[in-house]
């Protein structure tokens, strides 16, 4: 009833899980991560204990084979489950049981699992696993899940159609101000092009929640802080002190705004991220 791709980045940093499915919000039942752990993935009638059973196993350092040789060893319905899992390092692992609905099957390599069930046939599995491979070195991990899992979509994805998708990723405290460890949870629950949704979903989220470059980070001096001082205050964020170009009460603008846009996680005091300078211009 669904494809998707585990991984890990090739730093090993993150783990994550991006899924697809002719089913409602199936985000809720298919994904599981743990930062510096491992991610998995349960489908096809599901069992979600594999869940909760699956990160415990890993976290003891089991393999990736290892887990799924023991959670589908213990469920009398194996027959009808999938699962996809990578661990913190080695290759992942993919199980397809034989009562699993056509097109279904895996494939899995050093830090990946692709897997699906109810499919058009293998070139989505297929189109998966190159995406992936082809990404090595290219986009954020994060898009490049949602890269994989476009190339199943376009190669027809679940013959049923389309409803829902989900991405989630973790990595040690890449959460939000850096408090939790869940870097991206993003869902799209029911909607007619799911995969679509999930990436425009994505790419707000690398806008309002992904950290500034520093290489790119432009010094707010001169020219550059006068005309920021001028765009904050047509948006009813004006610099609270005589003289403008003072970079305390310059900052303490910025971040009025900012906490109004979404966009505190790209601050950084007496300089400004090229991608907040122009969402300001934007706004004014």
């Amino acid at each position: 009833m669904t494809f998707s791709i585990v991984a890990r980045s090739d730093d090993g940093r993150l783990h994550g899980v991006a899924v697809a499915s002719k089913f409602l919000a199936v985000g809720a039942a298919v994904p599981a991560a743990e930062a510096e752990v491992g991610a998995l993935a349960t489908q096809a009638y599901a069992n979600l204990a594999y869940r909760p059973q699956g990160l415990a196993l890993l976290r003891t350092g089991v393999s990736a084979a290892g887990v799924v040789a023991a959670l589908t060893a213990a469920d009398d319905g194996r027959p009808q489950r999938q699962l996809g899992v990578v661990g913190a390092d080695g290759n992942g692992a993919t199980f397809t049981g034989p009562a699993c609905h056509d097109w279904a099957g895996g494939q899995a390599g050093a830090g990946w699992a692709a897997q699906g069930n109810i499919l058009v046939g293998p070139q989505v599995v297929d189109a998966m696993r190159d995406a992936w491979l082809t990404g090595a070195g290219g986009p954020a991990f994060p898009a490049r899940l949602v890269a994989a899992l476009s190339a199943g979509d376009r190669a027809g994805g679940d013959r049923r159609g389309r409803q829902s998708a989900a991405l989630l990723v973790v990595a040690r405290g890449g959460g939000y101000g850096g408090s939790s460890d869940v870097l991206v949870d993003l869902r799209v629950d029911d909607h007619p092009d799911p995969v679509g949704e999930l990436t425009r979903l994505l790419d707000m989220h690398a806008l309002l929640f992904g950290k500034p470059d520093p290489d790119t980070l432009l010094d707010l001096t001169g020219e550059l802080a006068t005309e920021v001082a001028a765009r904050l205050a047509a948006v009813g964020h004006p610099v609270r002190t005589d003289n403008p170009l003072r970079a305390d009460a310059l900052d303490a603008a910025m971040a009025s705004w900012a906490g109004v846009e979404n966009l505190e996680e790209r601050l950084v005091p007496g300089r400004i991220d090229p991608v907040v300078l122009t969402h300001l211009r934007d706004r004014t």
